[in-house]
């Protein structure tokens, strides 16, 4: 969704930011463990290792570097044996549980297997590492042995790791011993910037620290010996290091944090247990890639690739998260009107007005090597802003932060019209400034991902018919925000664009023979005849009349398109259609739910049913019951799985907030402040959720806890209220 990871860039388009995957595995099937707080994730192997070679993402990444790129941990100069390996539920600490091989320790004598219990449980903070191993003896007499642990830090920048080629790289120093039994490893880079890893050991090592640190081990019968290692990561001048958290403390302060961000939102418990695991799990992931800003909560986008703010992935992800968790949109609306751009720079594609696209923090961005630090190349971004801020209105009446943030509103929606406009035709278009920035702005950015039905790439300015659903939405959401500001003059005429953009989308995209809307028109106007998903968030917005909604709704769902996962994001085909490519016809969650919240909008609850029980089906074959970013196109066969994608982030936020829509669209939530009521509109429950419990459903200061339960005889649905704190009255649409 942000210049598919990585590689080189395309001859096609050096530039162009959108490049062939050089993984050898897909991420999905290794399945390493992930960890994520604040501006930092660690990535590691099942024993809690990390062997970066190549464009391998494994290592402790913080504000875009990774600051340790090996750790190795050997028990008498082996590997131990893999026992088990799991991140808690809350997503907090990882705990592998190890043991010995077999090992000879003198001619005629052994350490036989399973006689030592190696237990690593490893904590992250933000910058900051927390490893606690626990070796014991299990044998029943005495065992000598010996620990052996290696680090290694090559301070790559994320682009380097996703295969950025650098013509240049700062100076990377020896590692140093500290007094004390410390180790220091250190990075001058060519942006001036010192940064290093530094590392402390209790008890110290047997010998001079370095990257081979060893400890020898003497065990009694049922004896234990423990090993607590902290990692730090630091830029900046050196200085002594300021007191942090022992294991213990740091687990618990993030417990507490995680505890306290999840009790904002709603909690949801079912009769399907494998249900009730996706969405806890997607409730834990979306804790643990939020990260608390000055301006609030905002997720970060995915891990390893997306560990950084995004324009389009918080506001999707707050907008499909809602109706359960309102502070995470009140957090990205904050951190959005923070970082608006103020000016016109081409090298950024940023103008006045313009929402955030990327924030990057690492070398490249700092030196211009990359054009992300503070990058503005997306057309969706700066509509879906005031989209959000609309329906965050609606949401939960909180008119204070509206007017905080009206400024930045106004500002939006001038450049909507003023830069995002290029030809005065009402259509929102986009066309890259920065030679370096991306050549497709919208969610499918890959180089080839809009074209002509004769696979003839499309030439700017485009316009995306995504892009022009969400534009319609953010005038509409304007003229009510303004309406009830007591701005009318300001309502009417942004209900006026809004009609006015509608008419001319109807006009200009629809495609008669092909039962969809055109995915883009390019530079001459010339629609580009591709069935695609994006014409679906056609639905998501209202902007199609009822009868097109319907077709639309059955060409999505024919088996060109719909291959009984997901809805691809070209049907099968059409020119350019790959199943396994990052864009064209490969199948991402959060493109799907925002198509259900469509449907559901209209009221289309057979092909919508159909839809969730693809979504639902993908998470139940995922590990930890995760959505995946993306996943391959091919079609559903009996007994099989998703096919993964290579490079797919895994957690993702917005696929991850996909079973929060998913849920949303089957209840048909919405909320009427004025009215201190919570209307379910014909909601509905698959065969496979028979009862849904949902608790802390909350409108300002009240609350309420519902009971809905789907009747065998007629489909029906019926809903009890089992709990209700202040004034909130709960109302079914039928």
């Amino acid at each position: 969704m942000d210049h598919e990871p990585t590689g080189l860039p395309r001859p096609e388009d050096e530039n162009a930011w959108s490049v062939a995957s050089t993984a050898a595995t897909a991420l999905a099937l290794y399945r390493p463990r992930t960890l994520k707080n604040g501006s930092s994730f660690l990535v590691l192997d099942h024993f809690g290792d990390a062997q970066a070679i190549g464009s391998t993402a494994e290592g402790l990444f913080h504000e875009d570097t990774r600051f340790l790129s090996r750790v190795s941990l050997r028990l008498a100069g082996l590997r131990p044996l893999l026992l088990s390996s799991a991140v808690s539920a809350d997503n907090t600490v990882l705990t592998v549980n190890m043991t010995n091989p077999d090992i000879p320790v003198a001619p005629d004598r052994r350490l036989v297997r399973n006689s030592i219990h190696v237990e690593r449980q490893i904590v992250l903070g933000n910058g900051l590492v927390r490893e606690r191993i626990t070796l014991r003896n299990f044998s029943g007499a005495q065992l000598t042995s010996e620990l052996l642990l290696t680090f290694a830090a090559d301070f790559a920048d994320i682009f380097e790791v996703r295969g950025h080629r650098r013509a240049g790289r700062g100076e990377r120093r020896q590692p140093e011993g500290r007094e004390g039994g410390g180790l220091v490893f250190a990075y001058s880079g060519l942006d001036g910037a010192e940064r290093r890893t530094r590392l402390s050991f209790d008890p110290p090592p047997d010998g001079p620290p370095g990257r081979d640190n060893r400890w020898a081990l003497d065990l009694p019968p049922g004896g234990a010996r423990v090993i607590e290692i902290a990692i730090t990561c630091e830029s900046g001048p050196e200085r002594a290091p300021p007191p942090s958290p022992a294991f213990d403390g740091l687990l618990a302060g993030i417990r507490e944090w995680s505890g306290a961000r999840g009790a904002e939102g709603a909690r949801v418990l079912s009769s399907n247990k494998v249900f009730d695991d996706w969405f806890a799990r997607a409730a834990a992931d979306l804790t643990m890639l939020t990260t608390q800003t000055p301006s609030g909560p905002v997720p970060y986008t995915g891990i390893p690739w997306f560990s950084s703010p995004f324009g389009r992935h918080s506001l999707l992800t707050a907008m499909q998260c809602l109706w359960a968790d309102p502070a995470l949109a009140r957090g990205v609306l904050r951190f959005h009107a923070r970082h608006q751009a103020t000016e016109l720079d081409p090298a950024r594609d940023a103008e006045p007005g313009k929402i955030l696209h990327e924030l990057r923090s690492g070398e490249m961005a700092a030196l211009h090597e990359v054009p992300f630090g503070r990058y503005y190349g997306s057309a969706d971004s700066t509509p879906l802003y005031v989209m959000l801020a609309s329906q965050y209105a609606d949401r939960t009446g909180d008119w204070a932060l509206i007017r905080e943030i009206w400024p930045n509103i106004v500002a939006a929606l001038r450049w909507i019209e003023r830069h995002g406009d290029l030809d005065g035709d009402l259509l929102l278009e986009y066309e890259r400034q920065s030679q370096d920035g991306l050549l497709n702005q919208g969610w499918r950015d890959s180089w080839d991902s809009v074209f002509h039905e004769d696979g003839q790439l499309a030439e700017g300015p485009i316009a995306l018919i995504e892009v022009q659903a969400y534009a319609e939405a953010a005038w509409r959401g304007a003229g009510r925000m303004a309406l009830a500001l007591g701005l009318e003059d300001e309502a009417e005429v942004w209900r006026s664009n809004a009609d006015a953009l509608r008419a001319r989308v109807e006009e200009a995209f629809w495609c008669e023979d092909l039962s969809t809307y055109a995915m883009a028109l390019d530079a001459a106007k010339r629609p580009c005849r591709v069935r695609s998903s994006n014409a679906g968030h056609a639905l998501l917005t209202g902007l199609a009349p009822p009868e097109r909604a319907h077709r639309l709704a059955q060409t999505l769902m024919a088996p060109e398109s719909f291959g009984g996962w997901g809805i691809r994001t070209i049907a099968e085909g059409e020119s350019r259609y790959n199943p396994m490519s990052y864009h064209n016809g490969s199948v991402w969650p959060h493109d799907n739910a925002l198509i259900a919240l469509g449907m559901k909008r209209y009221g289309l609850n057979g092909p919508l049913e159909r839809l969730l029980t693809g979504i639902y089906d993908a998470a139940q074959a995922g590990d930890l019951r995760r959505l995946p970013e993306l996943f391959c196109g091919f079609p559903r066969r009996e007994g099989e799985s998703p096919t993964a994608y290579p490079v797919a982030c895994l957690p993702h936020s917005s696929a991850t907030a996909a079973a929060y829509a998913a849920l949303g669209a089957m209840l048909g939530l919405s909320f009427r402040p004025e009215e201190r009521t919570v209307r379910f509109h014909r909601p509905i429950l698959p065969p496979w959720l028979e009862e849904l419990r949902i608790e802390n459903l909350r409108l300002g200061e009240a609350s309420v806890d519902v009971r809905l339960r789907r009747h065998k005889a007629d489909g029906g649905v019926s809903l009890n209220v089992l709990r209700r704190q202040g004034q909130l009255e709960v109302a079914v649409i039928t």
